[in-house]
């Protein structure tokens, strides 16, 4: 059943407009404390951990932030598992985790199969476990897994999407459904440096991932645009570059095409708050 329309509208605006995205186990302590001072909205914990152990620490070394999964593998975790592990941190931190789940990637997961109905499965013992629908949200990228995001969750977390993806999946969601893509940024003007920065990461993986291209060529690139480790237009489309207010440009753009949301994830730094601190200001 899904959540009623109030409190769906409070729980996508405990999003905020911006957010920072890093790996499990990127964001030391005292860096959590620096995003929460630079008033971002949401810090999102990517990979697929076996478990929420991470989460805590995160939510510990804060007090209003939002923390988000991007994503828990639905094939490398027990549904029930990770339900009773998302109960006990909202006693602990009531309000403030969101559990983001998705299917991976065929090419990592040997149990791959339907991940539609696979996914599916999984909200059902989410469900009997006790996480509300609104406390929960979906990786999405085709349009069936973004109909199945706003039916069974508060939304969807499309990762490696250009604005041009966030317009058609706002489109096939409709509103009042949260919309967080993720996007790259490289702050450096030299465009040939921040590609040198961003293409990497591109590359390797997700080029080499059948969901990833199958959604780019949706998009309308080609196969010589994902070839020899993304075309420049591919790049620059995926990773946003420039002085800190073109980076910044670039992902309001995401927000003119329907987003809620951006989840920040900044290339090529130590400490992504600096560089966070100057696209936000």
């Amino acid at each position: 059943m899904s959540p009623d329309t109030d409190v769906r509208v409070e729980a996508i605006k405990r999003f905020g407009t911006y957010g920072a995205w890093g790996w499990f186990k990127q964001f030391p302590a005292d860096q959590v404390a620096r995003l929460e001072e630079q008033g971002l909205g949401t810090i999102w914990l990517g990979g697929s951990p076996k478990h929420l152990k991470p989460i805590r620490d995160v939510l510990a070394a804060s007090s209003t932030i939002t923390v988000a999964t991007g994503i828990v593998n639905i094939w490398n975790t027990d549904a029930r598992a990770i339900g009773d592990e998302w109960v006990a941190l909202e006693a602990d931190f009531p309000g403030r985790f969101f559990l983001g789940i998705g299917a991976g990637h065929p090419e990592a997961n040997a149990d791959y199969s339907s991940p539609y109905d696979s996914v599916s499965r999984y909200l059902d013992v989410l469900d009997e476990a006790g996480v509300p629908v609104h406390r929960r949200l979906l990786a999405a990228l085709g349009p069936r897994m973004l109909r199945l995001s706003a039916d069974r969750s508060l939304g969807a977390h499309p990762y490696l999407t250009p604005p041009a993806h966030t317009k058609i999946a706002r489109e096939t969601v409709g509103n009042g459904v949260l919309l967080a893509p993720e996007h790259k940024v490289v702050v450096d003007s030299d465009p040939v440096a921040a590609r040198a920065v961003g293409r990497p990461p591109v590359d390797q993986p997700y080029l080499h991932l059948r969901n990833y291209v199958s959604n780019l060529k949706r998009l309308g690139y080609t196969d010589a645009d994902i070839a020899d480790g993304g075309s420049d237009q591919l790049i620059d489309a995926l990773v946003a570059h420039g002085d800190a207010q073109a980076v910044h440009r670039q992902l309001d753009e995401h927000l003119v095409a329907g987003a809620d949301h951006v989840a920040i994830q900044v290339l090529g730094s130590k400490d992504p708050s600096v560089e966070l601190a100057a696209i936000l200001n």
